[in-house]
């Protein structure tokens, strides 16, 4: 059967490289159900305001609703239409007869219908992506829980800098994820508005009801401008950056799995189904899955990058270009709930190192911002003058009370011993323990400031979940509202 949007304006014989090339239809595999809930919608609209009889209505509804129970025959993924409005257009005709066929499109342009699909597609793996990062989120705070008191190294620049806690590090980036929830939720906002009705870009002379269909399909409301409606793929861009963002926090964190499970470091021990062996050297214990992961922040930067350059110069309104922004969309985003769960498993099952990490805690001069902190508390020096002090003991390579008196007396002309500076006061700043304990402000390492944090975080974390389920229940009974709609209309 011929593709039914070609017939009577257009002729000739296409060639199969002009047909795949316009194609739209591996991307519309994405979009096949949501485009089924949209006809629905449509279809309910019409026949509510009177625009279709509800004869044509029920010939129509039957077959929809059967293809959405039973999924989208194949034979409307044939590469014979350019896309899965048309293959699903020619099915409904050649079933229902042209007569109620040709009337499903009243009222509407296959740009508004697509752009209300990618919404409806976008706006599930969003839901996917934010219960993904409330399981993410729950792993780390759990695990934090644990670690409370597990001194570890501090890093700048990849230098150890202060000790701090394996809690305190896992908070971090926790809290990091959090950002991350906050950003897709706040693009969900966005993302859940319907296009359907704005037609080609101009509306419609119909008198259709955008408000209905908004509600059927379970947006927050409309796209107002229908120009904007069909035109706007700011929302996939939007999505597309967040995930970026994302993912790159996710890097951060496998890159650092990656260093913690090496020989060199030792602090982590990756759950063995995270991990792969070599081929040749059987010793190996490889962290694939961190890797992997570590990588994928760049290829969704790619997919970013070229959605956003296709939209780049478009004039207002529709243009096909549009039509190839879809497959980076759906590249972008489609994987993004498994690699957060992929991660969340290797947190869970990891077992973490703590004598190791405690071992490396006072390493490299880490605590000689507490000794530089002891002398400004205890005898009342400029902090400068004291980071001047240890600043030339360290580069003396000791930490005793000699290098020191001699650092004081070189910088200030007087010696510390003579104002009560002892070896145990010394080494009393020196131990990783008494600066973490020392940093009890909110947000610091401390085990009484890390435990008000896991408690706040918690209580966050309930709330984002409280939310997100109030939001996916409201869509969920708005779909169920719409399929027992058009379940009344095809048993009639």
């Amino acid at each position: 059967m011929k593709d039914v949007i070609r017939q009577g304006r257009l002729g000739g014989e296409r060639t199969h490289d002009i047909e795949s090339f316009l194609s739209s239809m591996e991307a519309d595999r994405f979009i096949a159900e949501p485009d089924l809930l949209v006809d629905m919608a449509h279809l309910l609209m019409l026949n509510r305001q009177g625009i279709v009889t509800d004869e044509i209505a029920t010939a129509l509804m039957k077959p929809l609703l059967r293809m959405f129970q039973e999924g989208v025959p194949a034979e409307a993924f044939d590469d014979q239409y350019e896309d899965i409005h048309a293959g699903i257009e020619s099915g409904l005709t050649r079933e229902a007869g042209s007569e109620a066929g040709g009337r499903l499109h009243i009222g509407r342009s296959r740009n508004d219908e697509v752009a209300t699909c990618i919404r409806i597609r976008t706006r599930t793996e969003i839901f996917e992506q934010l219960h993904a990062l409330i399981r993410l989120r729950r792993v780390l705070l759990t695990r934090a829980g644990e670690f409370v008191s597990a001194i570890m190294p501090g890093f700048t620049h990849l230098q150890h800098a202060q000790p701090t806690t394996l809690a305190h590090h896992l908070l971090a980036y926790e809290q990091a994820f959090g950002r991350d929830f906050s950003r897709l939720s706040d693009a969900l906002a966005r993302v859940n508005l319907s296009p359907l009705g704005a037609a080609a870009f101009a509306s419609t002379g119909y008198p259709i009801d955008r408000s209905m269909t908004s509600e059927l399909l379970g947006f927050d409301g409309l796209v107002l401008n229908t120009m904007d409606a069909v035109a706007g793929r700011d929302t996939a861009g939007e999505i597309l950056a967040a995930d970026t963002i994302l993912l790159t926090t996710l890097s951060r964190f496998c890159e650092e799995l990656v260093i913690w499970s090496s020989a060199f470091v030792r602090f982590v021990d990756l759950h063995e189904i995270y991990c792969s062996t070599s081929s040749i050297m059987p010793q190996k214990k490889n962290p694939d899955v961190a890797e992997i992961l570590r990588s994928r922040a760049g290829s969704l930067l790619g997919e970013f990058v070229s959605a956003i350059t296709i939209t780049k110069g478009l004039p207002m309104s529709y243009n096909r270009d549009l039509q190839d922004l879809n497959p980076h969309l759906w590249r972008g985003i489609s994987g993004i709930r498994r690699d957060i769960d992929l991660l969340a498993g290797m947190i869970r099952t990891a077992r973490f190192d703590t004598g190791r990490m405690a071992e490396e805690a006072g390493k490299g001069f880490s605590t000689a911002t507490e000794v530089a902190d002891q002398l400004v508390r205890q005898y009342g020096i400029p902090f400068r003058t004291a980071h001047h002090i240890v600043g030339h003991a360290v580069r003396q390579g000791t930490m005793d009370l000699n290098t020191l008196d001699e650092a004081a007396v070189e910088v200030t002309g007087t010696s510390l011993s003579s104002r009560g500076l002892t070896q145990t006061i010394i080494d009393n700043a020196l131990d990783p323990q008494t600066g973490v304990k020392l940093r009890r402000w909110p947000g610091g390492p401390a085990d009484s400031a890390t435990e008000r944090a896991i408690s706040d975080r918690e209580r966050i974390l309930a709330e984002d979940e409280a939310a997100l389920i109030r939001r996916i229940t409201r869509v969920e009974e708005a779909t169920a509202r719409l399929i027992s709609e058009a379940k009344r209309i095809a048993e009639s």
